[in-house]
């Protein structure tokens, strides 16, 4: 399979299904948001590969299952409405977010304060992937009325939640210093 198929040099890419659209298109914004976020949090589980604490193998491979996850919001995202889609987002992954959220909280100190994204560069990481993540929640906002699956944008919503807690979490374990935020600024 060749990478480039030259189909694209008009602006235009296909759904799943091959529905023609701009590349500008809503849908198309979503999706590669989520791509974007997906590639994200690759870059911070990479700044992780020289650290160790106990629970790092867990950590990552909730980050893995997350990215799948990620991945196939994006299909669904690029699924048009009223189409099949292949897989489908449940209930139970927003639930297992949560729970993720409630156990890795366990190790933290509860937030008096607004933090700055800071401390360990996996931890800047994850706050980047959480921001794009929103991005990607406001954008299928707008897509709402067309989406197979309501789940999509509760999902993106409580994966940015499950971003901002992991970041917290890995600068727990690694040492990172959290930045309060100075409202005298």
């Amino acid at each position: 399979m060749r990478i480039y198929t030259r189909s694209g040099d008009k602006g235009q890419t296909s759904l799943i299904y091959g529905t023609r659209v701009a590349k500008n298109d809503l849908r198309v914004e979503a999706y590669g948001t989520c791509d974007e976020a997906n590639s994200s949090i690759g870059v911070a589980i990479s700044h992780l590969t020289r650290e160790d604490w106990d629970g790092k193998k867990s950590f990552i491979e909730v980050m893995h299952k997350i990215q799948t996850i990620l991945f196939h919001v994006g299909a669904e995202l690029a699924t048009p409405k009223g189409k099949e889609v292949k897989w489908q987002l449940k209930n139970e992954y927003i639930e297992e977010l949560e729970q993720h959220i409630d156990k890795w909280e366990k190790d933290l100190s509860p937030l008096k304060n607004f933090i700055l994204p800071s401390g360990h560069e996996a931890s800047a990481a994850f706050h980047m992937a959480r921001t794009i993540v929103r991005r990607a929640e406001r954008t299928a906002v707008g897509l709402e009325e067309e989406l197979n699956n309501p789940l999509v944008v509760s999902y993106l919503n409580r994966l940015s939640d499950l971003l901002f807690v992991a970041a917290r979490y890995v600068n727990h374990h690694l040492g990172g210093k959290e930045v309060l935020l100075n409202p005298e600024v």
